[in-house]
């Protein structure tokens, strides 16, 4: 419908505006117009209409309903003030600085005083637009959890002081780190949803890199650790179409049909990464989009560049070292042509890094099956679905159980 493509779009932008003109105490009832606004394009749009330019609509009738409870809270009681706040209070799309208050916002979501999980919350919820359900099922947690932290970001926020503006320097530095932080993790769970009957949620990887350009794009915080984060997201978006089968069946990336990946996507991210090269330093972004653009210029899996990648790999082991970049590095190796060498680097993950995760057991059975030792393997495959929330990737790990009789 119209009103939830509206809301996933503008949401962010109509809030920031609003709270850009009200002040940051008044986050709340930024949010709570926005959504009665579009409860009543829900409720009048139907029989009168939709407007010329709809996302103006909303916004006029969300600015109206702000002005009229903070009159009646006696917040603005002057004539002037009132003109003033209705002039300054403009639709998004007419104003020239309507990105630069999108771009405050998730500066002021992403304030490193805050606890990372209450960012990451608050961002989505805020600037991302998502209800307070979607990000407890995305992230595994109770949504009266996200509800306290959402809350406690807020009464943070006020209590701090912390005002909306799109830093710069040493300031912008610390803040940016956190809001890359927060992007990877929003994409990553759109890319592979955690838990649930869909492997993909596109919402969330659009969400991603719709913020990750605006970031990229604006003057005042360009430069190449954005630029690489956003090349990473479109390689690894670019594959999303071929990622399952009609069934929604799990596509494993030796078996998809590259032809389906997005030619554009790739071009862009190939673009965004050379900028991002212009840099004194290298990221784990960097590194990661390094990989993903080595897989996306890959004519076929057997072509891989698997040298390539084991020595990204390696450079990213010395600059963010993390078990996950351990397994992944694994795979490379084994790709190579050396399975043994690849299992013994699993072994050395070190117990209870990856207890939860179910890619460490998932990747031993897979190298496993390589290796010709399908008994072994069958027991990897039923200690990953132990751990695995994600129905997809369940039925392919059940299937492979089958593959191998022992299901």
């Amino acid at each position: 419908p119209l009103v939830d493509i509206l809301f996933r779009r503008s949401a962010g932008r109509l809030v920031a505006s609003l709270t850009r003109a009200f002040g940051p105490t008044n986050l709340d009832l930024a949010e709570e117009v926005v959504q009665d606004a579009l409860l009543k394009a829900l409720q009048t749009w139907p029989f009168e209409g939709i407007p010329r330019d709809p996302e103006a609509w909303i916004f006029r009738v969300a600015r109206n309903r702000a002005l009229d409870v903070l009159r009646r809270r006696g917040k603005v009681e002057e004539p002037t003030e009132m003109a003033r706040l209705e002039e300054i209070v403009t639709v998004p799309a007419a104003r020239a600085g309507a990105d630069d208050d999108e771009l405050s916002m998730i500066y002021m979501c992403c304030h490193p005083d805050l606890p990372f999980e209450s960012r990451v919350a608050l961002t989505l919820r805020t600037v991302g637009g998502l209800s307070t359900e979607e990000i407890a099922a995305a992230f595994l947690s109770k949504r009266s959890t996200i509800q306290q932290r959402i809350v406690r970001a807020k009464n943070a926020i006020r209590k701090r002081g912390v005002s909306l503006y799109v830093p710069v320097g040493v300031d912008r530095a610390r803040r940016l780190e956190s809001v890359m932080a927060v992007l990877y993790l929003l994409f990553n769970e759109g890319y592979s949803a955690t838990e649930g009957e869909n492997l993909i949620r596109n919402e969330l990887c659009g969400e991603a890199i719709r913020l990750a350009r605006l970031l990229a794009d604006n003057s005042a915080s360009a430069g190449p650790d954005i630029d690489a984060l956003l090349s990473l997201f479109l390689f690894q978006a670019s594959r999303l179409p071929a990622r399952t089968d009609v069934a929604g069946a799990v596509v494993l990336l030796e078996n998809q049909d590259r032809r389906l990946w997005s030619q554009r996507l790739i071009a862009e991210g190939m673009s965004r990464l050379t900028r991002a090269m212009d840099s004194p330093r290298l990221t784990r972004y960097h590194l990661e989009a390094g990989i993903a653009a080595t897989h996306a210029a890959a004519p076929s899996w057997e072509e891989t560049a698997w040298e390539r990648i084991i020595d990204q790999y390696d450079l990213l082991s010395d600059l963010a070292p993390s078990p996950v970049v351990t397994v992944n590095r694994a795979v490379a190796v084994a790709m190579s042509g050396d399975v043994s060498t690849a299992l013994a680097q699993l072994d050395e993950v070190r117990p209870g890094e990856l207890e939860e995760y179910y890619l460490l057991p998932a990747t031993r059975a897979r190298l496993l099956m390589m290796s010709g030792r399908g008994a072994e393997a069958a027991v990897e495959y039923r200690r990953a679905l132990m751990s695995c929330r994600s129905e997809p990737v369940r039925r392919h790990f059940e299937r492979r159980l089958r593959e191998l009789g022992q299901h």
